[in-house]
């Protein structure tokens, strides 16, 4: 007999928590654990807060197979994301809906900006969906192994978590190529802008900018400044750069939010890009080619991402569980004027820019 899925434990009994055991700490029948769970609107709040109260003491994870006799599947995924600020959770967002209702699945969409339970949010969550896809800034990765212990859980642009499908792009190798490029344009002053602990994307662009710079023996590099990744932040680079003078030749920006934001700003203070400063981006959103001059970036697929986090969703619910090595998809760098490199203006109207593909792997 193979063994069965890992079970919580009550502390105080040292027996496996169940629905009836959270029904008997709530003092309340279990369809009416069910019903709190499902997010039904019958129980009063003072009921629902016994159940999630008990359920939060006892760390019960609803099992699937333990729902009720007519929702054994919802036909639904659950897709945690940090906020849909900007081009990229929007792009994203359209990938994943899409596949998904290929499939006939719903997608439930939690935001966890401004919650403040999160805890609670993502237990309700379950009973409501058959598997889950966690994007990073969303849940720790405690939590994240307690929900995939009973559910089909995808965690996209994250470090690798085991009992998790992982999808996610290529980024180390791509930030190098970029930097080595604006090395290559004699500029030998960089410093990267945005907090590599912020994300596990941004982590492994700012791996592969220092990579590059090891690699050309500038080893007393600029540390980064660690601004948050959203246009928001571009008049504190700006005012960094202001400050530093002619000490930073170049900037390679965490992503395009970045880098277009404080492209547009250094221009109205009088600095010319490329001449004064060179600036790279990362992501390639729509506006980094009608901007003047364009943007040199790396090219992620964001669509074909949330599109790859459904389908190993999709096949996780299905009950594949081998394997399950990350999945990466490659990148390509994108060659523009805000390098220094000759530009004609918009690829719309003259030809595409230069691309060169880099690392990535189709995976399972």
């Amino acid at each position: 007999m193979e063994p069965g899925p890992p079970v919580a434990i009550d502390a105080d009994s040292d027996r496996p928590v169940t629905i009836y055991t959270v029904a008997e700490r709530a003092g309340v029948s279990i369809a009416t654990v069910s019903r709190v769970l499902q997010g039904s609107a019958r129980s009063s709040p003072v009921t629902r807060q016994k159940v999630l109260r008990a359920v939060e003491e006892l760390d019960y994870v609803p099992l699937r197979a333990a729902r009720t006799i007519d929702v054994q599947r919802h036909e639904a995924h659950g897709l945690v994301l940090p906020g849909l600020t900007g081009p990229y959770f929007a792009e994203l967002l359209a990938g994943y809906e899409s596949t998904a209702a290929q499939y006939g699945q719903s997608v439930v969409v939690v935001l966890t900006a401004g919650i403040a339970d999160l805890d609670t949010t993502l237990r309700t969550l379950l009973a409501r969906v058959d598997g889950l896809v966690l994007t990073h800034g969303t849940a720790g990765d405690a939590m994240i192994r307690t929900l995939a212990r009973n559910t089909p859980t995808v965690v996209l642009a994250h470090t690798p978590i085991e009992g998790c499908d992982t999808v996610t792009v290529e980024n180390c190798e791509s930030a190098s190529a970029l930097t080595t490029h604006l090395l290559e344009h004699g500029r030998r002053r960089l410093v990267f802008a945005g907090d590599p602990e912020t994300s596990h994307d941004i982590a492994a662009r700012y791996a592969g900018f220092a990579a590059a710079l090891g690699e050309a023996g500038l080893t007393e590099a600029l540390p980064p400044l660690r601004v948050w990744f959203e246009e928001s932040s571009a008049p504190e680079i700006v005012a960094a750069l202001l400050d530093a003078g002619d000490a930073v030749d170049g900037l390679v920006c965490a992503n395009d939010e970045l880098a277009l934001a404080t492209l547009t700003l250094l221009r109205r203070r009088g600095v010319a890009v490329p001449d004064d400063v060179a600036i790279v981006g990362f992501d390639d959103i729509m506006a980094s080619r009608y901007v003047d001059p364009g943007l040199t970036t790396v090219r992620q697929p964001t669509h074909e991402l949330g599109r790859w986090a459904a389908i190993r969703l999709h096949e996780r619910i299905q009950g594949r569980t081998r394997d399950v090595q990350p999945q990466i998809l490659p990148t390509r760098v994108v060659l523009r004027g805000s390098c220094g490199c000759p530009w004609d203006g918009p690829e719309h109207f003259a030809a595409p820019a230069p691309a060169v593909a880099v690392g990535g792997s189709a995976g399972g």
